[in-house]
């Protein structure tokens, strides 16, 4: 009997030896059954480096927060991420020059508004105004609002406010001209029920009259 355990026992010790310095075997791939340690790249990998057979690029993303148990006790966040408002510009023309029919596109992104002009030789501007709106919206939070533009002389417009802020001399004012000439355009269809075309609700809509 006591041969019989000792024998096991240097069965089991050699199997997790095998398991252990053989990472390449089926085991450690995803096969749809099997959780690799390695997949966990929220606890294990801080980095995010690239994960058996997927890559920083094809990975979802999830993240989860709650708040403290204790009350009033808030957490207190080291960085909190902002909006890179020319990187979003930039992909919203990058996208935009995908669409049909457009072939050149200027973007200006501020704290509130984004500011698209486009060239076009479309036959339909407004299908394609609306296309050019909802590829602008799809990108920025839900609270921007959007206005475009066909018209070729608003690219010198829109690229001198680049080095303005929010805190620019009468920019407002500024900006609300932009919109207005912007408005000449088409702007393609209604967001919504409650929203006009470039996104603005009926409650923001009735503050500014």
């Amino acid at each position: 009997m006591r041969k019989t355990w000792i024998i096991t026992g240097i069965s089991a010790i050699t199997l997790l030896s095998g398991c252990a310095g053989n990472e390449s075997t089926s085991l450690y791939e995803k096969s749809g059954t099997t959780i690799n340690v390695r997949s966990r790249n929220d606890l294990y990998n801080e980095h995010g480096v690239r994960n058996g057979l997927d890559s920083r690029l094809t990975n979802f993303g999830y993240v989860r927060h709650q708040k403290s148990p204790i009350p009033g006790d808030t957490t207190q966040y080291a960085t909190i991420p902002i909006l890179n408002r020319e990187n979003v510009a930039d992909l919203i023309s990058k996208l935009c020059t995908q669409l049909p029919n457009v072939y050149d596109v200027g973007t200006l992104v501020t704290d509130d508004t984004v500011f698209v002009v486009y060239k076009t030789d479309s036959t339909n501007r407004s299908e394609t105004a609306d296309q050019v709106k909802k590829t602008a919206i799809s990108v920025v939070p839900r609270y921007y609002h959007v206005y475009v533009s066909d018209n070729p002389r608003m690219f010198q417009d829109i690229e001198r406010f680049g080095r303005l802020d929010a805190n620019s001399q009468n920019v407002d004012q500024v900006l609300q001209q932009t919109i207005n000439e912007m408005l000449k355009s088409p702007q393609g269809k209604k967001i919504s029920s409650g929203e006009n075309e470039n996104g603005v609700q009926r409650e923001e809509m009735n503050m500014m009259q």
